[in-house]
């Protein structure tokens, strides 16, 4: 195994409900905009991958009276400018899920490239992993926000990504939380493990090699929800070497 690519939001840390969907809802008021993504809303709109393409989804299906055009362009980039200043003011509170530090940490101590392949904006992710330079100095590379054309589930995250790192799909094994990103990894060739985050537990996740709750911790094991089973539920390299080809 050559490297180690993960998914950023609901992989890494959990992001989405208290830290973008909030940023989001400031964002909007901050614009003079009467829209507000509850929960449940918002986990609907997380089926549309990327945040400016979310806006664009939920303006073309809720909001008919929104401005079109260059306008709506304007209007977008506003909010998803303000958006970013508020979800970097929430990343200090955002902690890392169980198990990506000592990974990461474990990955870059054996010399296995460790990449991020997002749909979100560079920004975000730098802000999170701000709280730990440790686990920021494991990672090689991050892919991220409007690098490739298309967005996931397209592979071409996941492409750039290999291709940046030297890397064959056949040497690497993606690390995802959604069904949409699953589904991007899976396409660029990558055995992939999913580990369920708050709002994609009750997807399905065909083809995943390993369905788990979290990466576990020595004396925390993870849930295996479906596919292979880690040693004392932790996932290792030695663990994630058994997948990939």
């Amino acid at each position: 195994m050559q490297a180690l690519l993960f998914d950023f939001d609901g992989t890494i840390a959990e992001t989405e409900r208290n830290g973008h969907r909030v940023a989001y809802n400031r964002a909007f008021a901050e614009c003079g905009l009467d829209w507000e993504w509850d929960v449940a809303r918002y986990g609907e709109l997380l089926a549309v991958a990327g945040g400016k393409e979310r806006m664009r989804h939920f303006v073309a299906n809720e909001r008919p009276d929104a401005p079109s055009g260059a306008e709506l362009d304007g209007l977008i980039a506003r909010v998803y400018a303000a958006k970013q200043r508020h979800f970097a003011a929430l990343a200090p509170v955002i902690a890392l899920r169980p198990g990506v530090q000592r990974l990461m940490c474990e990955a870059h101590a054996a010399g296995v490239p460790v990449a991020i392949a997002t749909t979100a904006a560079p920004s975000g992710v730098e802000a999170v992993l701000a709280r730990d330079p440790e686990v920021r100095a494991t990672v090689a590379l991050i892919a991220a926000g409007d690098v490739v054309a298309h967005k996931k589930p397209a592979p071409d995250i996941y492409r750039w990504a290999l291709e940046k790192l030297g890397v064959s799909p056949a040497c690497a094994v993606a690390l995802e939380d959604s069904a949409i990103g699953l589904n991007a990894a899976r396409a660029a060739g990558l055995t992939t493990i999913v580990t369920v985050s708050e709002y994609t537990a009750g997807e399905e996740f065909a083809g995943a090699a390993a369905v788990l709750s979290d990466l576990g911790e020595p004396g925390r094991p993870a849930a295996v929800l479906a596919g292979a089973a880690p040693a004392h539920g932790v996932v290792d390299l030695a663990f994630l070497r058994t997948l990939s080809r």
